[in-house]
């Protein structure tokens, strides 16, 4: 099964901060579970990078937008390399082949009668693009954007090209409104639904002046504006940021270069935070449907990282550093945090404090610890081969793995990423007080004594704890992928998958209880995740 996920595209300003990160962890695990559970998936984020705000910066720094966002984008790379972020492709709106798609768009909305020429008079951010009146904060007599702090809104008066957005009330009204809706969770979708009952007007897709970014493709009088050596009419403008920008997910589905147009589209999964969900699920449809194209099967809205109750921005000078939660705690570390931290459906308080106790609670004292007490205690009494699990009906844990999978796979099927790994590490927790119950300490005493039923009860109840320490990992690789094979190793399994999830069978054929027979003796444990103690942590906010 082909599926294709994306995460919006970030603008190259600066470096990123984990909020910036969040949706790309978020999406990264989604794309792993699916290469594990056997899809053909196409994995796409990357960087926007036609701004104003972006040539400002490149000027005021001496530099060419382009060298500008370069070093930025550079930045970005990086960060996510350091927390496995494993992209099919890391597309930038600077790429040739987007050009291409972005004037095609154009082009195919035009023929259409879906664009037309108008006056644009309205506030501009030039962080973002036009705004309403009500999304600006007035100051005196002027005004700031509510999503970039400090920066103030520009009154400009234009012509521009118009997409004819209110052509599409109808039909995104009936779009919205499906059972079960493309836009999820169900409240994201009803704030568009009443956005769009209130009435849609149709919006600017072009710049007037602006050096950087895409030449629109078409002048005033209808003719093109590209010629035959590719070169373009400066007069006719640019394309505006964020219809660009949109089309991204479109280019990296193929579109328009691909012999079969765009082979990966529509998209299966798109993930989006809260603040650009307008663009995304009233604004794109209508762009798709202009072209000729179908909309996105699901669009997925995701919350903010919140510092004190105000979303963390750079701006704000609230984030936190990826690169310092990696060193701190691991990628692996940085990863389950970030998604057990905050849940997938809404906003999320987080601080450095709560990343560490998390991180030292469930991860070092939890997971870490229930996989040190197993191979230790397992290759102290059986240093040969390891026990086997008993039959899943006949074991606590068995049966408490069969519901856990369940609400597991579930819950990642329905991007609630937190409660995927909630259910997990609530296993986790039984599995610890199984531990505690069944004393296998006393019964290895007893086995030593040459106690033979307590041998046999020893060796079920390790069993269990190894089979229970092999399911979690596996289920959990999505989220903490070099731990998860590092366990496989331990136990005295070969860890099926490439680094990104590629190559195996599939989870659902591995992930049955007993599955897999260890054909390696186990391997002396080593700390998973070392615990963090106050006087190691680094203040990682900026």
């Amino acid at each position: 099964m082909r599926y294709y996920l994306t995460t919006a595209i970030a603008y190259a300003n600066n470096k990123p901060g984990l909020h910036t990160l969040y949706e790309v962890i978020g999406a990264d695990a989604i794309a792993r579970w699916r290469r594990m559970s056997g899809d053909d998936v196409r994995f796409l984020t990357g960087t926007d990078e036609y701004s104003v705000n972006i040539a400002t910066r490149a000027a005021e720094e001496g530099m060419s937008p382009q060298d500008f966002v370069d070093a930025k984008v550079a930045l970005f790379q990086s960060s996510e390399a350091r927390l496995l972020i494993s992209p099919d492709r890391f597309i930038r709106t600077t790429d040739a082949d987007h050009l291409l798609a972005a004037q095609e768009m154009v082009r195919r909305s035009h023929a259409a009668g879906d664009i037309y020429l108008g006056s644009y008079e309205g506030w501009y951010c030039p962080n973002e693009g036009f705004r309403t009146e009500t999304d600006v904060e007035r100051v005196g007599d002027g005004a700031v954007c509510p999503n970039h702090p400090g920066v103030a809104l520009e009154w400009l008066k234009e012509q521009n090209w118009f997409f004819k957005l209110s052509a599409y009330q109808a039909r995104l009204e009936a779009w919205l409104s499906q059972d079960p809706s493309p836009v999820q969770p169900a409240y994201r979708r009803n704030e568009m639904l009443g956005f769009v009952r209130q009435g849609l007007e149709d919006f600017s897709i072009s710049r007037e002046g602006a050096g950087w970014g895409i030449p629109f493709p078409i002048r005033a009088d209808g003719t093109s504006a590209i010629a035959h050596d590719g070169t373009a009419d400066p007069s006719a403008g640019t394309i505006y940021v964020w219809y660009d920008a949109l089309i991204n997910y479109l280019t990296g589905a193929g579109f328009p270069v691909s012999p079969d147009g765009a082979p990966w589209w529509p998209a299966d999964l798109q993930i989006i935070g809260k603040d650009i969900n307008r663009f995304h699920s009233v604004f794109w449809p209508a762009m798709l449907w202009s072209a000729g194209l179908e909309a996105p099967k699901q669009i997925w809205v995701h919350g903010w990282l919140l510092s004190s109750g105000e979303r963390m921005s750079k701006s704000r000078g609230n984030f936190l550093d990826p690169d310092d939660a990696v060193a701190a705690l691991g990628a692996d570390g940085a990863r389950f945090v970030a998604l057990r931290e905050v849940p997938f459906d809404r906003d999320g308080e987080v601080s450095w404090d709560s990343i560490i106790r998390r991180y030292n609670s469930e991860l070092a004292n939890d997971f870490g610890n229930l996989v040190n007490r197993a191979v230790t205690m397992a290759q102290r009494s059986f240093p040969d081969t390891a026990p086997p699990p008993r039959a899943a009906a006949a074991s606590p844990l068995g049966t408490a793995w069969a519901a856990t999978r369940t609400r597991a796979s579930d819950a990642m099927g329905q991007v609630a990423l937190h409660e995927w790994l909630g259910a997990l590490w609530e296993l986790v927790g039984t599995a610890n007080r199984f531990v505690d119950s069944e004393k296998p300490w006393e019964l290895a005493k007893a086995a030593k004594d040459g106690d033979a039923a307590a041998r046999e009860q020893l060796s079920g109840v390790l069993g269990d704890l190894l089979e229970t320490c092999r399911l979690i990992s596996l289920y959990a690789a999505p989220a903490i992928p070099r731990v998860a094979a590092q366990v496989w190793e331990l136990l005295g399994h070969r860890w099926p998958y490439d680094e990104d999830g590629h190559g195996g069978p599939a989870l659902e054929k591995l992930g049955e209880w007993g599955a897999c027979v260890a054909d390696r003796p186990l391997s002396s444990p080593v700390p998973l995740f070392p615990r963090l103690e106050r006087d190691e942590q680094s203040p990682a906010t900026r």
